[in-house]
C-alpha cells in the first residue's frame, strides 16, 4: 500500500476513535511541517509549537477529515490555519530570515564559489521574507513542500488554474525583489 494511501486510512482510524494511530502520522509527517513552518516563520521555537498545534487540532477536528481526501491536503489545510492563529497572535514580530535556514552542503571546493553561493542565498532568503505571506506560503508548499497544485488548491481552498497563477506572480515577485536587492548590493 502506498504511503499516501496508508496515511488515508490511519486517519480514517484516528477520525473513527483509534487516536494512537495519530502517532504513525506524527512521525511520517512532523519533519516535513517543521520545515514548512520554519520556511515561513524564520523561528524554530515558534515552528516546533505549531507543529505540536497541528496534531492536537487533526485530533480535536478529527471528524472533519473525510474519506478518500488526500491526509497531506488536509494536514496542510489544518497547518495553514495554525500558522494564520499564530501569526495573528504575534502580530508586530517580524521574521529575520537571515541565516538560519539551513543551507545545502556544497561540493564545490574553490572558496570563491562557496562565497558567491552564500551570498546568492542570501539574497534569496532576504528576498523570500520581503514576500507578503500569501505569496510566501505558496512558494513554500510548491517549491519547498513539493506539494502539487491540486494538492495546494485544496489546502487554499481554490482552483488549480488559481493556485498556477499564484505560484507564477509569487516567483515573479520574488525574482523583482531578488533583483532590486543584488542592484543595492551591486552599488
Amino acid at each position: 500500500m502506498p504511503e499516501a494511501r496508508a496515511d488515508n486510512v490511519l486517519m480514517q482510524k484516528v477520525r473513527d476513535g483509534d487516536l494512537a494511530k495519530m502517532a504513525v502520522l506524527f512521525e511520517r509527517h512532523h519533519r516535513a511541517l517543521f520545515r514548512y513552518f520554519l520556511r515561513l516563520t524564520d523561528n524554530r521555537e515558534f515552528s516546533e509549537d505549531l507543529v505540536q498545534d497541528v496534531y492536537f487540532r487533526m485530533l480535536k477536528y478529527r471528524h472533519t477529515y473525510r474519506d478518500g481526501h488526500p491526509f497531506t491536503s488536509w494536514m496542510y489545510h489544518v497547518a495553514r490555519n495554525a500558522h494564520l492563529d499564530g501569526a495573528q497572535k504575534r502580530k508586530g514580530e517580524t521574521p529575520l530570515f537571515a541565516e538560519s535556514m539551513e543551507e545545502p552542503a556544497s561540493a564545490e571546493p574553490d572558496p570563491s564559489q562557496i562565497l558567491s553561493r552564500r551570498q546568492y542565498l542570501g539574497l534569496l532568503r532576504r528576498a523570500l521574507a520581503a514576500l507578503p505571506v500569501e505569496k510566501r506560503e505558496v512558494l513554500v508548499l510548491s517549491r519547498f513542500q513539493d506539494l502539487k497544485y491540486e494538492q495546494i488548491a485544496d489546502i487554499l481552498a481554490c482552483d488549480v488554474g488559481t493556485v498556477k497563477v499564484r505560484v507564477y506572480r509569487a516567483i515573479k515577485a520574488l525574482s523583482q525583489i531578488f533583483f532590486e536587492l543584488a542592484g543595492e548590493k551591486a552599488s
